[in-house]
């Protein structure tokens, strides 16, 4: 435990001219102040490096892009393979694990070893795996590569331990499963035709052993030739030559028959008494049409063929359907005698089979449900019901049902939050599922001693947001919000409509949310901001709407001797439209060619709504269009129920609400909040307003207008929000300039040419200028949200094909032109709490920290009325801006601690029903919890430790005298993404994630580095706007568009995650196979005579060429068995290890006796003939 002292004596302050660069603070004004009193800082640290360790948790949602499917029917477990090389295995609710191909190749096929708790995989590079699934986290036992042929299909028989490999050559080969080495024994493709075929078969597309002698294989080439090989004879036993290609084959189990699926949607029966042709050909889907020919389908992909005691067989099957009805969604057929059902899918089928009941293929197989996996969802049939239900999903399957485009991560919540969630939640579940349990059911899995409530809330592309309980490492849907119902419908036809073509209006861009006051802010793409408060009761209620013009004009402009005049800015104006107010268009605002001016992009619903228990709206904030521009996208939010205000910002400007009272208390662009503390010392603008043609009137817009839409790409990380190309800025800025003018920091400094506006460079007055900066009337103002990882949403970035690649990893100059500054500054960050806004402020008072994407940090002071009356009548006041701080970069995040290093919440409302019935003996108050800065300096005095982080460093600073402690350069080659503290260990510490994959944490306040480890090179887009970190030493992003990936940062939650995973294997008898009888066993055939070992061994087969494959040896081995021994089934683990080892000393001590006797028997033996030769001599002859 170390503690860190810092005597604060005689710092002093930036000077006027200090660039972002600079490593001093700055104050207000920039002016010398004295030095603040001696003060000793004493904090005692308790994290250290060893308190850090990073590995990943558990993987929740969708396996991204399916591509195989298995499942053990003893053990009743599932498997998943992807595209990407992962494989999912999933058991009861709880038991849900991830595993990884190091190779990154698709999962072509799966096999479990029914029963015996391991999974072979065969991927796309040609390697088999060998996976071991009786510990919690899966290892890899054994690989095989091959290298001169390529995978096509695997077969495992049950309770044998010899896999049999298709390859597209035609060949198959044999691999021991013990071993993972191959066996000499190969049927190769020309052995297994006829040797008067001339063409080549095809790829093996089947493999399986016959029910009725498992020394039979049949074989099944995808030209349509079927074999069946005589394992012991070597020789095939007959050969079916089909003009159709084929896709699967399914037994009869008794083994004396079986169905094809053909490429032309027919299914054919086979017998084997007579295999010259099949018995039956059907075309499910296929209709005679008029000229008596069948009208063609499409093929069927698989068959499953499975009988039933009681009634007739099942046929399931997958495609069929005829051509000519295109736009069918993708089917499902199950036929079941006369009957034919067919089951619609809402995406196409990847893979499906039928669960039964025995895993003997040669007994009644008795199906109970049938597993179908979609390209997006995985469902289950029930088949024992005549109407087949579906299972209802306990996984959450569902996260991508609309693509995420934003995540929040709160651990530690409030208890009852949750109960309350899932309460008002399961009134809106689905109903007509299946009454059977879900029958996925394998594995254990119990509540671990650590855990705590936590809630994750995704937003999505559609305009909803989900809560999930992510309390014990699972996952589970609590409640679902739709903010597109606060929000009329556009009609057909409309100008709004016609105009508007953006597919995902609704889209959610970042949430806001208060777990203890239940105050919920939602910000959307179409720059709307809707306010929620909760409650458990349904409510007749109006919608308040506020319009607020966050774009100024160029004759509204406040130069800065104006704004000294008036330090107040809570009257009402030009930049303070007032509640319910619509602006009317101003006189030139709106031009004969119908240019959109003082509108809002959506409608909201402007009559009295009922709506239902949960959260329900109660304000909507809109930014307005202006000037046939729209308007810029919100980059900052934050909400504090205490104070009962909202404050938002972008790359115009800040906005303050006061909820509460439904008014617009602050609404200005960001140079005016400065005043005269411009760290940035921009040139005095000239009073002048010359107006030559209402066709130049120009505003204040936000960058992305700069370029035109196929110029734009998303980034992400709010510090990029207004980064520019050096080409393109110099490329409209010497459009801008006229011949007259000379710029100077972006201002017009020339007497005789028109003012600029703040914020943007000057176009020329001329018929161009309106094309290079404005959109025409029918370009659409906001651009597709496509998917989680492409969610366009128009910021201005770089266009060049380079900085397309490299736009995260590239270094950007801290170091911006003073052109840049003007044009680039966005609202970042935002935080209310209790502060102290100025340097000789005694007492902490509300304040709002503001940071912006200049590195400025800025600190405006507020007046709220404390008595709750006076709170809804009188006025907040906003005071003019009091200190402003410097950095690198833009900023990310504040945080405040005491001078104890505690962390200092932000002060709440504790939450009341806003539709409880009124009791009129108690009436109702609002309750309000403050965490003061000067509430627990009994030792220290007053003041607080404010926690500044920018995508370049981070500081710590003294309030109220502003110094700065503590200074720590996080990134020079890369920046930050994401940035929080977080409590771990019951300590502080701040986490940050990196654009170049980096996770690291630094101590605090001292800002000392803990962890720095290069988890995630940063590939998509999608990683950046959904990673997270929250208390705890957990964090979270989106690792594919239908996945969630939580990750810990903590030792000791590395440390018990073995105890919170679920269990995959758990011992279980293996059912005994019934008796066949004795008629049946003798003139069925014997199959357990059958001994593969004896053919396929190194004695009778010999060894494989070893050019053909290569043995990889895995990492899982006794590393596996280890752990394996320390789970839940270790007793038995520790057993089974003891028992080898006792059987090996056994061994060992039987080799010893029989060493021993063969010594024995030697020494008898010598004595004996001793004994012989000298029996007959005398005394003196020896």
């Amino acid at each position: 435990m170390k503690k860190f002292r810092k005597v604060l004596d005689g710092l002093t302050t930036s000077s006027p001219g200090g660039t972002i660069g600079s490593p001093s603070c700055g104050s207000a004004a920039g002016t010398p102040t004295a030095a603040p009193t001696p003060k000793e800082i004493d904090v005692q640290e308790t994290l250290v490096s060893e308190n850090f360790q990073l590995c990943k948790t558990v993987r929740h949602g969708f396996p991204y892009q399916p591509t195989a499917l298995a499942f053990d029917p003893v053990q009743k477990i599932l498997a998943i393979g992807s595209r990407s090389g992962g494989v999912r295995i999933l058991g009861r609710p709880g038991v849900d694990c991830y595993c990884q191909h190091e190779s990154g190749a698709a999962v072509l096929q799966l096999q479990f070893l029914i029963n015996e708790g391991a999974l072979v995989t065969a991927c796309a590079d040609d390697t088999l795996h060998l996976w071991n699934l009786r510990q919690r986290r899966p290892a890899v036992l054994h690989s095989l590569k091959f290298n001169r042929e390529r995978i096509t299909f695997c077969h495992l028989p049950f309770q044998s331990k010899w896999l049999y490999v298709g390859t597209e050559r035609g060949n198959t080969h044999i691999v021991n499963i013990e071993s993972f080495i191959l066996s000499g024994y190969v049927i190769m493709w020309n052995k297994a035709i006829e040797l008067s075929t001339k063409t080549h078969p095809g790829p093996v597309v089947h493999l399986s052993d016959s029910p009725k002698d498992e020394g039979k294989l049949l074989i099944g080439f995808e030209s349509g030739t079927i074999v069946q090989w005589d394992l012991r004879g070597k020789k095939a036993d007959f050969r079916i030559y089909y003009d159709e290609a084929i896709h699967s084959v399914g037994w009869h189990h008794e083994g004396k028959q079986f169905m094809c699926s053909h490429s032309d949607g027919s299914l054919t029966m086979w017998n084997l008494r007579n295999t010259t042709k099949p018995f039956q050909v059907t075309f499910p889907h296929g209709k005679i049409q008029k000229d008596g020919r069948k009208e063609s389908c499409k093929p069927i992909l698989k068959v499953e063929y499975k009988t039933c005691r009681n009634s007739e067989p099942f046929i399931i099957f997958s495609g069929g359907l005829s051509y000519d009805k295109a736009g069918r969604r993708p089917t499902l057929t199950i036929m079941h005698g006369k009957a034919i059902t067919v089951l619609e899918m809402d995406y196409p089928i990847v893979e499906f089979m039928a669960l039964c009941e025995t895993p003997y293929n040669n007994e009644v197989q008795e199906p109970y449900a049938v597993v179908v996996l979609l390209e997006k969802d995985l469902i289950v049939v029930d088949l024992t019901q005549s109407n087949f239900p579906v299972f209802e999903n306990p996984y959450p399957m569902d996260v991508h049902e609309s693509p995420v485009t934003c995540t929040a991560y709160f651990a530690e919540c409030p208890p009852d939050i949750i109960p309350i969630l899932y309460s008002i939640g399961a009134k809106h579940k689905k109903t007509g599922y299946s009454q059977k349990e879900w029958p996925i059911a394998g594995g254990t899995w119990t509540l671990g001693s650590h855990t705590y409530p936590e809630i994750i809330i995704t937003g999505h592309a559609d305009g909803s947001i989900k809560f999930w309980d992510a309390s014990a490492i699972t996952l589970q849907m609590l409640y679902k919000l739709k903010t597109s119902k606060a929000f009329e419908k556009p009609k057909q036809g409309e100008g709004r409509a016609a105009e508007l073509v953006e597919e995902d209006p609704f889209a959610v861009q970042m949430v806001n949310w208060c777990p203890q006051s239940r105050i919920f802010c939602v910000v959307g793409i179409s720059a709307h901001i809707i306010l929620y408060r909760f409650s458990k009761y349904d409510a007749n209620t109006q919608i308040v709407s506020l319009e607020v013009r966050l774009q100024c004009e160029s004759e509204d402009v406040i130069s800065p001797s104006e704004n000294e005049n008036n330090p107040c800015f809570t009257e009402s104006g030009p930049h303070s439209p007032q509640p319910h107010q619509q602006h009317p268009p101003s006189p030139g605002s709106r031009t004969p060619e119908g240019i959109k001016d003082s509108i809002p992009c959506l409608k909201v619903k402007d009559r009295m709504v009922r709506v239902p228990p949960g959260y329900q709206a109660e304000l909507v904030i809109q930014l307005l269009w202006v000037d046939g521009e729209p308007p810029q996208q919100i980059t900052s939010l934050d909400v504090n129920s205490a104070y009962g205000l909202l404050a938002f910002g972008n790359c115009n400007g800040l906005a303050v609400v006061d909820y509460l009272q439904k008014t617009i208390l602050l609404c200005m662009s960001t140079l005016d909040m400065y005043g005269a503390a411009d760290p940035y010392q921009r040139l005095t603008r000239s009073p002048r307003r010359n107006r030559q043609s209402t066709s130049g009137k120009f505003c204040m817009r936000g960058l992305s207008n700069f370029y035109s839409d196929s110029k734009k790409r998303i980034r992400t990380s709010y510090q990029s929000l207004t980064e520019l190309s050096d080409n393109q800025q110099s490329i409209d800025m010497e459009r801008s300039k006229s011949p007259t003018s000379d710029h100077v920091n972006g201002h017009c400094t020339s007497p005789t040419s028109q003012p600029c506006s703040a914020g943007k460079p000057r176009v020329p007055m001329g018929p161009e200028g309106p094309r290079l900066t404005r959109r025409g009337p029918g370009r659409p103002p906001f651009r597709k949200a496509q998917s989680a990882a492409c969610m366009e949403i128009s910021l201005p970035v770089s266009h060049t094909e380079e900085s397309r690649e490299n736009s995260f990893s590239r270094s950007r100059s801290s170091s911006v032109s003073s052109i840049d500054r003007d044009t680039k500054e966005a609202i970042t960050t935002l935080q209310f709490g209790e502060s102290y806004g100025r340097k000789n402020d005694a007492v902490p008072t509300p304040c709002l920290w503001v940071g912006t994407s200049l590195g400025v940090v800025l600190l405006i002071p507020m007046s709220i009325p404390t008595d709750q009356e006076e709170r809804m009548e009188e006025p907040v006041t906003i005071g003019p801006s009091g200190a402003v701080l410097m950095l690198k970069g833009s900023v990310l995040r504040f945080g405040f601690l005491d001078c104890m290093g505690a962390l200092i919440q932000s002060p709440y409302e504790v939450w009341r029903d806003p539709n409880a019935p009124e009791d009129p003996d108690r009436p109702r108050k609002r309750k309000l919890v403050h965490f003061s800065p000067s509430s627990s300096q009994d030792t220290c005095g007053d003041g607080h430790l404010a926690v500044v982080c920018s995508e370049r460093q981070a500081k710590v600073f003294l309030m109220p005298s502003q110094s700065c402690l503590f200074v720590h350069n996080i990134t020079e080659s890369s920046f930050v993404l994401r940035a929080d503290v977080v409590s771990v260990s019951n300590s502080v510490c701040l986490a940050c994630f990196c654009a170049n994959g980096h996770v690291m944490t630094l101590s605090l306040p001292s800002l000392r580095p803990l962890m720095d480890i290069n988890y995630l090179p940063l590939t998509d887009m999608r990683i950046a706007r959904t990673f997270c970190f929250t208390n705890g030493g957990q964090a979270l992003y989106l690792s594919s568009p239908t996945e969630i990936q939580r990750i810990t940062y903590s030792q000791e939650m590395c440390d018990n995650l073995q105890e919170m995973l679920g269990e995959l294997f758990t011992p279980i008898e293996t059912p005994e196979a019934q008796n066949r009888g004795f008629l049946k066993g003798f003139f069925g055939g014997n199959a357990n005579t059958f001994d593969r070992e004896e053919l396929f061994g190194e004695a009778a087969a010999g060894k494989a060429s070893r050019s053909l494959a290569q043995h990889i040896p895995g990492q899982g081995g006794m590393e596996g068995m280890k752990v394996a021994a320390s789970g839940a089934v270790g007793e038995l683990a520790r057993a089974r290890i003891a028992l080898d080892e006792r059987g090996q000393r056994l061994g060992e001590l039987e080799e010893r006796t029989a060493l021993m006797m063969t010594s024995a028997e030697t020494f008898s033996k010598h004595a004996h003939e001793l004994m012989l030769k000298c029996k007959d001599k005398k005394w003196y002859q020896f």
